[in-house]
């Protein structure tokens, strides 16, 4: 696919928003951004080394050769006004110092399960949800994975009734744009329900004066 032009047709500004990829150690998150961006994605991988031996782990994911070291990156158009960057963060806990820039300014963030490692989600979904980010939880498909319903990954994960949970596959264009459109229309759900902001008290100064300063003689 091509570039996306910078502005719309009409001539207005293209709205562009981060979204965060999150998920555990060989959950997919470089094959979800490589799947969906329309630019040849920027990636940080390097081979998995006897260095990692003791450090990483790899029960259930013992074909993975290759590990993220800074992140992933891509993009995707969603409409002629709305462009989406997708920034994928490394999973070992080694890298989790990084989390923070990453997430920066993100208007939401996709988590990716693997239910062949179910647990290595906690931190993710905590992470999230202390900083209140929207996320969506999608459990990618792997091959030798059992299928599980995702209601039943919701009650294994803790989760909020709110936040989605869906099944992908983190290969197909098609399933991870419906990911992206279920985080996107789920930010936009809660921005709709939240409660208006209470105005902010009045600073003193501001204050009308009910009682004249001293020396001050009433007029009459």
């Amino acid at each position: 696919m091509g570039s996306a032009p910078s502005d719309g047709p009409a001539g207005g500004l293209l709205d562009a928003f981060k979204i965060v990829v999150a998920g555990g150690f060989g959950a997919g998150k470089t094959t979800l951004v490589g799947a969906v961006s329309e630019v040849r994605p920027l990636r940080t991988e390097e081979a998995l080394t006897t260095a990692s031996i003791g450090t990483d782990d790899l029960g259930g994911v013992g074909s993975k050769t290759t590990t993220t070291v800074a992140m992933d990156f891509g993009r995707i158009t969603i409409s002629s006004q709305l462009v989406l960057y997708l920034f994928g963060t490394p999973g070992q806990e080694r890298f989790w110092f990084m989390w923070d820039e990453l997430s920066y300014g993100a208007l939401g963030a996709v988590v990716l399960a693997d239910t062949r490692r179910l647990e290595d989600c906690f931190p993710s979904v905590d992470y999230f949800e202390k900083r209140e980010l929207p996320f969506v939880v999608a459990i990618n498909c792997f091959d030798d994975a059992s299928r599980h319903d995702p209601e039943d990954v919701r009650v294994a994960l803790d989760i909020d009734p709110g936040t989605p949970v869906m099944l992908c596959d983190a290969r197909q264009h098609g399933s991870v744009k419906q990911v992206l459109i279920t985080l996107v229309e789920h930010v936009l759900a809660r921005i709709l329900t939240a409660p208006p902001e209470q105005p902010a008290p009045p600073a003193a100064d501001d204050l009308p004066l009910l009682v004249p300063p001293a020396g001050t003689e009433r007029a009459g």
